[in-house]
């Protein structure tokens, strides 16, 4: 038996050993689209109680029309979801944003087209056929230089369509349009909708982590250890829905009900992302962001002219792509 000063002596080791929270400490993240199975792990965590254990209060901030960078950048959430696009343009242009996790380990996207067209074999043969896409100088640079790295002139016509592309491509009112395979290509997939489809990095585009879990400079050196408990508790989210598709998918489900009422979607969207290796690579990465992803992806953007400044010019000097991200906020104990 402890006598009462070895149990308090005892007590005070075991005291100093766990961190203590007098409460839990809130913690906001902005989503980028209404809930989908990039954003999985979160609700992961938050369901099997890895948040609370880490003496968080997380809140999942809805998608709205303001975009989630913008609200990380203005202190309205601590953290969003950001493509990689939003972050290096929005970063480029004044907005206090770092990367912190890598949800993707590579690139969901692709040029994608109905299977029974024949004469698109090649991207070269996308040369004056139509686009239907969603308006933006990146995926013209996007698409441009696979044509031109495949032989073409890299000249097409695009409708401005948003998400009604896919609908115009099913009924052939569009040639081609652009894809998150992991989400529209397996609902094509699922509706019996063969689609062919070229690989950007097949065609001289860098792999890239295509979205990321992204917070301020400001907020980081404020809530250091904060961040760090946050993004860990993140990572056992991720990590349990890889290794637990079926019981993660319906804790997505269960979370947002009145969005995802298709199982067979999310739950074959979870496992396209499990076994394209993208939130775990071959290697059992998960979460870590790769400098030389980075940097590739920022020389590509740069030298496309993509990045502008505050003022709307283009950026003449190259950024220091490093300041873009940070993988120390992935340690438990900062």
């Amino acid at each position: 038996m402890l006598d009462r000063r070895q149990f308090l002596a005892a007590s005070a080791i075991l005291f100093a050993a766990r961190p203590a929270f007098a409460q839990s400490r809130p913690v906001s993240i902005a989503l980028d689209w209404t809930p989908n199975t990039n954003h999985i792990g979160l609700f992961a965590a938050q369901a099997k109680g890895f948040y609370a254990e880490a003496g968080l209060d997380v809140s999942i901030l809805p998608y709205s029309d303001t975009a989630a960078g913008t609200l990380v950048a203005n202190h309205v959430a601590d953290f969003g979801i950001l493509s990689a696009l939003a972050l290096f343009t929005q970063r480029s242009a004044g907005a206090d944003l770092v990367a912190t996790y890598a949800i993707s380990q590579t690139e969901t996207g692709r040029i994608v087209f109905n299977a029974g067209r024949t004469d698109i074999q090649r991207p070269k043969d996308l040369d004056g056929k139509i686009y239907g896409g969603f308006g933006s100088d990146w995926e013209k640079a996007l698409i441009g230089s696979i044509i031109r790295n495949d032989g073409g002139t890299g000249t097409f016509e695009t409708m401005t369509l948003g998400t009604s592309a896919y609908e115009a491509l099913a009924n052939g009112a569009v040639d081609f349009t652009l894809e998150v395979y992991t989400w529209e290509g397996v609902k094509a997939e699922l509706d019996g909708k063969p689609q062919r489809s070229f690989r950007y990095a097949d065609f001289g585009v860098p792999d890239q982590h295509p979205n990321f879990i992204a917070s301020s400079r400001s907020y980081l050196d404020k809530n250091r250890q904060l961040a760090a408990d946050f993004i860990t508790a993140t990572k056992r989210g991720y990590a349990f829905a890889g290794d637990h598709p079926d019981e993660a998918t319906d804790m997505l489900i269960a979370a947002n009900s009145d969005a995802l009422t298709d199982r067979t979607l999310v739950r074959a969207s979870l496992q396209a992302l499990i076994d394209g290796h993208y939130l775990k690579s071959a290697d059992g990465v998960v979460g870590t962001i790769d400098p030389a992803k980075v940097e590739a992806m920022g020389d590509y953007l740069f030298n496309a002219g993509i990045l502008r400044d505050g003022n709307g010019e283009p950026v003449r000097d190259k950024p220091d792509f490093s300041l873009y991200y940070t993988n120390e906020y992935q340690s438990e104990r900062l």
